[in-house]
């Protein structure tokens, strides 16, 4: 199970960090951004070596995945943006976020602070399969944001990777943000498949605080997340997330529906 436990009766891959919500507030600096591929996102360096985990960077592509915090601004899960026709929307696994209480998303979060601002979550979407029986095949999630000034979503400030329903063909990308760590990390991997509905890939050091974290394919499209089975996996060099497929393109066209 990749999670910390933020209190009681919640939790995720998740941290206890704690982190100051005052010093993150000061840092609500908003930047235009575009949607940016994974591949032309490596900012020159080539492609990555396959199941190696790494630092990464500030950068476009980084930007548009962050944190998820707790009322006391405790960092506890990743999500990042996701394109919707509201520039409201991010995508997480649903273990995430379906303890209650208020939640916000801090894009490209590291070193304590947001330097593209805090932005509160407004409403969360799971489907009614892990609402009533926590069904590891339906770990996956979106929420809605509050608008920034001037009425601009967090998509506008940072961009944003489309959805894609299918398995990948090729490597993904899967990125999270450790408890331990104080910047996200990445690893390129090829995906297996773990029966029909779920996938997995064999990358190291993804421990607590990674899940939701979203497995990006060459083209910069969002393949999954980490989640599924074991709650993204047991261990630290072995991660999971469902297959988005036809149940996860509706809860997104539900979500984008009611966002915004």
């Amino acid at each position: 199970m990749k999670r910390h436990r933020r209190a009681p009766g919640g939790g995720s891959r998740r941290s206890g960090r704690p982190c100051s919500r005052h010093l993150l507030l000061g840092c609500a600096v908003l930047l235009t951004g575009t949607c940016v591929s994974v591949a032309s996102a490596e900012e020159g360096a080539g492609r990555p070596p396959l199941g190696v985990t790494r630092t990464v960077p500030p950068s476009p592509r980084t930007a548009r995945v962050g944190v998820l915090l707790d009322e006391d601004g405790r960092h506890f899960c990743t999500a990042s943006v996701v394109h919707s026709p509201g520039h409201d929307l991010i995508v997480t696994a649903a273990h995430c976020v379906d303890g209650g209480g208020p939640l916000w998303f801090a894009p490209g979060y590291r070193d304590s602070t947001a330097p593209h601002g805090v932005w509160k979550v407004r409403e969360v979407f799971y489907d009614e399969e892990w609402a009533e029986r926590a069904d590891e095949d339906h770990d996956l999630a979106f929420a809605s944001l509050d608008l920034g000034e001037g009425g601009r979503g967090v998509e506008d400030a940072v961009g944003a990777n489309p959805l894609d329903g299918g398995f990948p063909r090729g490597p993904v990308t899967v990125v999270g943000h450790p408890a331990a760590r104080e910047a996200p990390i990445a690893c390129t991997a090829r995906p297996v498949a773990f029966g029909p509905t779920q996938q997995r890939v064999d990358c190291p050091d993804f421990t607590g605080g990674t899940s939701g974290g979203p497995w990006l394919d060459r083209a910069g499209e969002i393949v999954g997340v980490i989640g599924g089975h074991e709650e993204g996996g047991a261990t630290a060099d072995v991660s999971y997330s469902v297959v988005v497929g036809e149940a996860g393109r509706a809860l997104y066209k539900d979500a984008s529906a009611g966002a915004g």
